[in-house]
């Protein structure tokens, strides 16, 4: 199934948006979280673990969801596809793995340090605070990296599909100029 042109660009506005939010959103955390475990006050570290927990209950998972989610139909309804070039790839693994991650690891940490935190102990270590922000700050920032310089090659599946293309049209189906995008159309009638 192929998006139309302003399904494809309503997704991929949605997309960036969640994207850009789950990066901004583990900034936030990595830096409230450096505020926990470098605050002398009591007063202080218990607002940015509180403010931690908050963010980590209310906001990462659906962030999360909606980024996985609308890559995934991004990617099926689209020339790139979810397993033809390894760039879509890989962002679809470590999409895949940072959600996890942020149900089992980042959460459980946020709360085990809330709880501390309230019961009148102190932090329990800077791990718990600071290893899933920074840990998913820079998955978050390479995914971004490799979205914008689409590294790498065709998947085995990619490669198939376009030898297939070739074999049925006789040449690889065009791309614009600008990029090599799959799927637009370059008219030179326009020029």
């Amino acid at each position: 199934m192929k998006l139309s042109r302003p399904a494809r660009r309503a997704l991929l506005v949605v997309h960036v948006t969640a994207s850009a939010s789950w990066l901004g959103l583990t900034l936030g955390l990595l830096a409230l979280g450096i505020t926990a475990v470098t605050a002398g006050q009591a007063g202080t570290v218990t607002a940015s673990v509180r403010a931690m927990r908050l963010f980590a209950d209310r906001l990462l998972l659906p962030v999360a969801l909606a980024t996985l989610i609308s890559g995934v139909a991004l990617s099926l309804g689209t020339p790139w596809g979810l397993a033809r070039h390894r760039w879509v790839w890989t962002k679809f693994w470590l999409t895949l793995a940072t959600t996890v991650a942020t149900v089992f690891a980042l959460r459980p940490g946020v709360h085990s340090a809330g709880a501390a935190v309230a019961a009148g102990e102190p932090l329990p270590g800077a791990g718990a605070v600071l290893i899933g922000p920074a840990v998913s700050l820079a998955a978050y920032v390479f995914m971004t990296a490799i979205s914008v310089l689409k590294p790498w090659g065709p998947t085995r599946r990619g490669r198939r599909l376009r030898e297939a293309a070739r074999s049925v049209h006789g040449h690889e189906p065009r791309t614009s100029v600008s990029g090599g995008r799959p799927g637009r159309q370059v008219s030179h009638a326009r020029r």
